[in-house]
């Protein structure tokens, strides 16, 4: 097993997030960054976009190199997945996704594979979590909990996937066996 490279680097707004028991987190997500780098993750995961002074993001990012940055304490509710928060952590790979054309209807591929170093670091944090967290028991992509469909940027009458997170590259047998984790569809 891959020795994990945990590095704390807690947002400015950590402590204004909701706190909650570790026994109320049963599920995590699993998110791709959809931005080209970890300095542009971070800077969105900085920005404030609610009254309380806080953002979204992840838990967690993990970059191309296999190094994993803790944003976001498990013990605070952080904003990664509408509806499922209070109950979830956040996982971020970073990964282009459909960067920068999210919601065009020409651009929805998501072509960029994920590094064999961010797979090996995202099973060591799920063998991590699965010791610290005693209720975690699923697993699931972004895109299997928001199937919003949103008009593309290109054409309003046609419609695209709010969210296709991890996508069609991610490795869910790798994941799932490694994790031991059941996915949630």
């Amino acid at each position: 097993m891959t020795a994990l490279d945990l590095r704390t680097w807690p947002l400015p707004y950590e402590d204004r997030l909701e706190a909650r028991p570790i026994a109320a987190i049963d599920l995590v997500v699993i998110h791709c960054t959809e931005l080209p780098d970890l300095a542009m993750a971070r800077e969105y995961g900085e920005r404030v976009h609610y009254d309380a002074g806080t953002g979204n993001s992840g838990h967690y990012y993990i970059d191309r190199d296999g190094a994993v940055h803790a944003f976001v304490r498990p013990e605070r509710i952080a904003h990664h997945t509408r509806g499922y928060n209070p109950r979830s952590v956040g996982i971020e790979l970073v990964n282009t996704g459909r960067y920068p054309h999210w919601y065009d209807s020409r651009h929805q591929a998501m072509a960029e594979p994920y590094t064999s170093a961010q797979i090996a670091a995202l099973a060591a944090l799920l063998t991590r979590l699965r010791r610290d967290l005693p209720n975690l028991a699923q697993i699931a992509g972004h895109e299997d909990l928001d199937t919003t469909l949103v008009p593309a940027s290109d054409d309003a009458d046609t419609q695209v996937a709010r969210k296709r997170d991890p996508g069609p590259l991610f490795p869910w047998p790798q994941i799932l066996a490694a994790s031991g984790l059941q996915r949630t569809v």
